[in-house]
Parts: C-alpha cells; structure tokens; sequence
C-alpha cells in the first residue's frame, strides 16, 4: 500500500487517540511520519509502534498554544525530510464541556480559542512556505467537529472554535489552491478510542447510537482512511469541502431517533 508514498506528513496531536489512528495509517500506505504532541513518552511509543511494522516516523515535541514551538517543529522536520507534503490539524487541548454563555468567562473562552482555532491557524501559517516550495504544492487537513453543526446546550466556545477551523478551510483552500495547495476539513461523529472508551458514558453512546445511521461508533481508523484520501494524489481534485465521518449522525431531521423508537416514518 504505497497511496502516500515519499510524502512528509506531519500529524499534530498524535501522541493519542484520532491523531495516533491517523499517524499509524500514514505510515502504513508509506510516509514518513511526524509525531508530534507534548507527551514524549507516548509520542515515542507511537514511533516504535509504526517502526516495527516497517513504517518510518519520529517524534517532535509540539505545544500549539506556544508559537514558537510550532515555528520549530517545521523548521526541524523539513531540515531532516528537504520538504514537508501534508498537515493534519488533530492537536486541540481543550475537550467538549466548556459551558453555556453565561457560565463562559473570558478566560476560558480565550483558552479554548487559543488551542483549539488559534492553534490551527498558526501551524496552517507556518506551514505554507515550505508547501509553497514544493513543484506538488502540498495537503492540509483540518480535523473539524460535528459541535460546529448546529447549536447545542453547552460546548459554546469549543463549537465556535470548530466552526472556525471550518472557515479557516475554506478560506486556505481558496488562497491557495492555484499553488497546488488544498485544504479540507474532517468532522469526527463519536469516536470511541482505547484512550476515551473507559470515560464515555454508557448513556451517551446509547443516545449516538440512536441517531447513527449505521450499527457502531467510530473509530480512529475511520478518520485516519479519510485522512489517507485527502493526503494522497487520488484527491487532487477535492479542496475546501467540510467532510462529515459521523456515521450518518447530521445526514437527517433530529426527530428520526424518537420517530424510529414509535416505529414510525413521520407524524
């Protein structure tokens, strides 16, 4: 399986979960692979894992809220590679449950911001001027989040941070494009990791589940297989789409789940 190979990608966040599903992917359909996260000991473990399966990867610490840091982890990787091909914005530090609007405080608004958006803009930034180098130009995927669909009862700033990485996209596909640099974005449904499985009530898998369209939650690989597609030449015709892996979950009208449990099409 050579879809990505002799291509550089660097993967932000893959030290866990989504990113570590996506990374391994990389490896496996043959690119060289940058792990990078601030969790050394687990960044590690997830070279060695992608090394003895014959893959080729190294670890990079990364903090996407420190500017710096992200400057260094592409000035480093392209040191070592001579170009950098592929991005996948995975890294985000701050997780779904920040609250309703009055609860928000400045402070944890500019908190989400900074990981979760600002993050996201700055390593696209930093990014750019060695895909601009490259003769193929290059790949940036954006890991999205179905909470920038619609409104919701809490999660205000992570939804509107989300929502911005899906403007961002659209913004960096449409500057870029006519260098050979694409962007899109990917939208996880529930994915259940080795590293969430055990937190993830058994309640809210129940509620998922009525509203997926098919018989199971996600997985890393799930994102990874959609990641392997955008990183690689097959999609070179597909820039600035917001991509849902959700299992079917924003396909339909939010009554389907209750209609489905009267056994009934409609009202």
């Amino acid at each position: 399986m050579d879809r990505l190979k002799d291509k550089v990608a660097v993967v932000t966040g893959s030290t866990s979960g989504i990113g570590i599903g996506i990374a391994r992917l990389f490896a496996s359909e043959g690119a060289k692979v940058v792990i990078c996260g601030r969790r050394e000991e687990k960044g590690q473990a997830v070279v060695e894992s992608i090394t003895k399966e014959g893959g080729e990867a190294f670890y990079h610490f990364m903090d996407i809220t420190v500017p710096e840091s992200v400057e260094k982890l592409f000035a480093d990787t392209a040191e070592k590679y001579g170009k950098i091909d592929v991005l996948v914005n995975n890294a985000a530090n701050v997780g779904l449950k920040d609250g309703r609007v009055d609860e928000l405080t400045l402070e944890m608004w500019d908190h989400v911001l900074q990981s979760d958006l600002r993050g996201t803009f700055y390593t696209t930034k930093c990014v750019l001027p060695y895909m601009q180098k490259n003769e193929t130009g290059g790949s940036i995927v954006n890991i999205g989040s179905m909470a920038s669909c619609g409104g919701d009862l809490g999660s205000t700033a992570y939804a509107c941070a989300k929502a911005g990485v899906d403007m961002l996209t659209q913004s960096t596909a449409t500057q870029y494009g006519k260098q050979n640099i694409r962007c899109n974005c990917v939208r996880p449904g529930l994915i259940v990791t080795p590293q969430n499985e055990a937190n993830v009530p058994q309640a809210l898998k129940d509620i998922f589940l009525s509203n997926i369209m098919v018989n199971r939650y996600g997985c890393p690989e799930d994102i990874g297989n959609m990641c392997v597609y955008l990183a690689s030449d097959e999609s070179s015709y597909v820039s600035g789409q917001i991509i849902n892996v959700d299992g079917g979950l924003n396909s339909h009208v939010s009554t389907v789940a209750q209609f489905r449990q009267l056994n009934s099409r409609t009202w």
